[in-house]
């Protein structure tokens, strides 16, 4: 989709927190971009800043977190300065998310009828049984039978995986230009978990709608997104297409991510695994962070890596990129 226009384009990203213990760089000088119909995969391991960076997009950092620098460009135009009245008019409509935990969408006390209703009503001016029959045909998108009956239920009713599916039937009802999704299916099925993926994968093909997909889970966005962004320690170590980058990775972590896929490893085998513990954020080493678990690593690597484009289409930050692999 090269030839789409830019969506969404984040330049130079910086979102800490500021903490008694000292500052936290959860996202430190990130830059991708997201073009319509896209379907972008932001992996990494747990306290990589792939959830801060989802929600910096969605102006959802709480104090004693903050953007200190850079730039969220949709449609063309910087949100990082909006108003909160401005960021209530563009969150549910045209930016939604998806939270790992639904009940952060959910009210526990209100109907899923009133919460869904009220969610179409806050931003489009139509009667309440046409908002009623698209909260109703979007429970039925999301696998989830007698929606009718299931309206008038509340959240304790369902079971978790249950409120998951209803939280995400509400990011899809206004069909918004860009959804963030942080790993909703978890909690899901096998079966459920597939649906999803290929309603999500419809949705971005028939609508236009722009997905950023933020997991974990490598063997998930091999078969959902057109590219991906790999994270470690709050910056983007490796970007570029998902074939490109699955087939032939460039940094040493996305290798050692790939190689730690259980179906890439021999039958009988151990279990591949990354040495090492990813660091903490506030006490980072010095120069390239994946440095003390990197095989590859040497003294040029005490300096911080700045990212580099080395074969055409990908965006690498590593002084000794596995070139020879990837040609």
């Amino acid at each position: 989709m090269s030839d789409a226009p830019e969506l969404l384009v984040i330049e130079n990203l910086h979102t800490h927190f500021f903490m008694k213990s000292g500052v936290i760089k959860a996202v430190d000088d990130i830059s991708f971009t997201v073009n319509k119909g896209e379907v972008l995969g932001l992996v990494g391991e747990s306290g990589s800043g792939k959830s801060v960076t989802g929600f910096s997009i969605l102006g959802l950092v709480d104090p004693p977190g903050r953007i200190v620098s850079g730039q969220i460009l949709f449609h063309g135009r910087d949100i990082v300065p909006l108003s909160e009245d401005q960021w209530r008019a563009l969150r549910g409509s045209r930016i939604a998310m998806i939270f790992q935990d639904p009940m952060m969408t959910l009210n526990p006390v209100l109907r899923i009828d009133t919460q869904m209703i009220e969610a179409i009503l806050a931003h489009e001016k139509v009667d309440r049984q046409t908002a009623r029959r698209r909260a109703r045909d979007a429970l039925g998108l999301v696998g989830i039978a007698s929606p009718d009956e299931r309206l008038r239920a509340y959240p304790h009713q369902f079971s978790g995986g249950m409120r998951q599916r209803v939280a995400i039937a509400i990011a899809l009802m206004n069909k918004p230009d860009l959804i963030i999704a942080d790993e909703p299916t978890t909690a899901l099925d096998v079966t459920i978990q597939s649906q999803i993926l290929y309603e999500a994968q419809k949705l971005c093909r028939e609508t236009g709608t722009a997905l950023i997909w933020i997991t974990h889970d490598l063997t998930v966005v091999a078969g959902l997104a057109d590219h991906i962004c790999v994270m470690y320690a709050g910056r983007i170590v490796e970007q570029g297409s998902i074939n490109d980058v699955l087939d032939r990775p460039l940094h040493p972590y996305t290798s050692g991510l790939i190689g730690s896929v259980p179906s890439r490893n021999k039958r009988g085998s151990a279990l591949y695994q990354i040495p090492g513990m990813t660091p903490s954020l506030l006490n980072l080493p010095e120069g390239c962070a994946f440095r003390e678990r990197c095989p590859r690593a040497d003294n040029v690597c005490l300096v911080t890596p700045e990212a580099t484009r080395p074969v055409p289409g990908r965006r690498i930050r590593c002084f000794h990129p596995l070139l020879s692999e990837a040609s």
